[in-house]
């Protein structure tokens, strides 16, 4: 494998920003008096905005589910503005293949102006030269389609571009564009799908070895 370029996932890979938003639908839910259980949150990680919101309409109705979205997404951008934290291991990946002169791309669900201000408010945008975002194609994940257009951004292939993602949708959309994929799990455990399709580490301080014999 010749790795010639490095795509991210953002929310869950590098930044810290699930528990943050699994807290937001877990206050707020309370201050609705719903109840809805932890298992709910997490079947949505890794989904693009609108299967969310699909998922809530769903089982609450469109009256509740929008107030319900909008008071956290309210609460949720607050802490947005202010930084999510890191995930460990970030800074020094992010780094280390910088130096080594390694292209390197954001591929996420979130929507562009919020990736680019969660980016920013980070501290780590400058660390890439290609962003694709779920408002830039039709289909988002678990389609390839937000891969293949970071790929097509970087100008590399995708079977020489290595994804890097926490979540099982992201696995999945990495692998239908072809690329090799490396899961780092955040709040879900890797699945048997996806064990079979990425090679599966604890942190982001395991990649870089896994990395170096192959860059190219």
């Amino acid at each position: 494998m010749s790795v010639r370029a490095v795509i991210f996932d953002m929310d869950g890979l590098l930044i810290d920003s699930e528990r943050v938003i699994l807290d937001c639908w877990r206050s707020v839910a309370a201050e609705h008096a719903l109840p809805l259980d932890d298992g709910l949150w997490l079947s949505m990680v890794g989904m693009h905005d609108a299967a969310c919101t699909e998922l809530l309409v769903r089982l609450l109705g469109s009256g509740k589910a929008e107030r319900l979205s909008v008071d956290c997404k309210d609460r949720y951008d607050l802490l947005v503005e202010q930084g999510l934290p890191l995930k460990d291991g970030a800074i020094e990946l992010l780094r280390d293949l910088s130096a080594r002169g390694v292209p390197l791309a954001v591929a996420t669900s979130t929507r562009r102006e919020r990736a680019l201000v969660k980016l920013a408010r980070s501290g780590i945008d400058h660390y890439f030269s290609a962003l694709a975002t779920s408002s830039d194609v039709e289909h988002p994940k678990p389609a390839a389609d937000i891969y293949l257009l970071a790929a097509k951004r970087l100008g590399v292939p995708p079977e020489n571009c290595v994804a890097l993602e926490d979540s099982e949708m992201g696995v999945r959309a990495a692998s239908a564009a072809g690329m090799a994929v490396i899961q780092v799990p955040d709040l879900v455990p890797a699945s048997e799908l996806t064990r079979s399709l990425a090679q599966i580490v604890t942190s982001l301080g395991e990649v870089r070895p896994l990395l170096r014999p192959h860059l190219w």
